[in-house]
């Protein structure tokens, strides 16, 4: 990414996305993106993004910053926007490790995936995708897996970025409502990350159904440590194609 200007209070940069991100074919995945504008908003609180259109990949996109909201174009198309949510959004129960490697020889999506090349939950090789693949645990409607944070995935860095942290919460909630054909858009997410994502640890995901109203499917999705520290949670809402 490069800075492009600073006029007045608003700050503008723009940039591309490999397609390496993607979600479904040719679209940067939705907590990816979503965990991109947070990182523009101060840590401490919960952030809310809405994705108003799917962000392709390597097309010229410009953020533009001011005050307390992000914003993400591509042309003059209003693409993401993300404020400062009100509320902590509530995360579902932990899951221990040994159920949730279990629940992953569930996972829907290896038989039927609609986005195979997803860098979250696709059939990437390790360290080239996130390779998180939550399957049926406990009642319906709760699925879990392990994710192991790749250090490749993180440049070597201290800690997982962002955009990697979104994208754990992302996919697994909308696994939560998909079976087998069901095709789903991310619509809003809302999340809080309480702490760093270690790159060479292993952590559990787990998400929650909340219910429906037509075609939105409400979801809650947290990142644990494997002794059940909460390090991340969302609450989300998907739109069912």
């Amino acid at each position: 990414m490069r800075l492009e200007r600073s006029e007045m209070n608003t700050h503008v940069q723009e940039f591309s996305v490999q397609d390496r991100y993607c979600g479904p074919k040719g679209m940067v995945n939705g907590g990816w993106i979503s965990g991109l504008l947070a990182s523009y908003l101060p840590s401490a609180g919960a952030v809310e993004v809405t994705l108003r259109a799917p962000t392709p990949v390597d097309a010229g996109l410009r953020i533009e910053r001011a005050g307390s909201r992000v914003e993400l174009f591509h042309g003059t198309e209003l693409l993401v926007e993300a404020v400062p949510a009100e509320e902590d959004p509530l995360p579902p129960p932990f899951v221990p490790l040994d159920q949730a490697r279990r629940a992953e020889r569930h996972f829907v999506g290896a038989g039927s995936h609609p986005f195979p090349d997803c860098f979250v939950c696709g059939e990437r090789e390790p360290g080239n995708g996130m390779r998180i693949h939550p399957g049926t645990v406990g009642a319906p409607g709760t699925v879990a897996a392990s994710w192991f944070a790749h250090p490749v995935l993180a440049e070597w860095a201290a800690s997982m970025p962002l955009t990697h942290v979104w994208g754990a919460l992302d996919c697994p909630s909308g696994w939560a409502h998909l079976e087998p054909g069901g095709v789903a858009l991310l619509g809003r997410i809302t999340a809080r990350v309480h702490r760093q994502v270690v790159p060479g640890r292993t952590y559990v995901v787990v998400a929650r159904r909340q219910g429906r109203e037509r075609r939105k499917l409400f979801a809650s999705s947290a990142v644990y440590e494997v002794d059940g520290r909460l390090v991340a949670a969302a609450g989300a809402t998907w739109i069912e194609m």
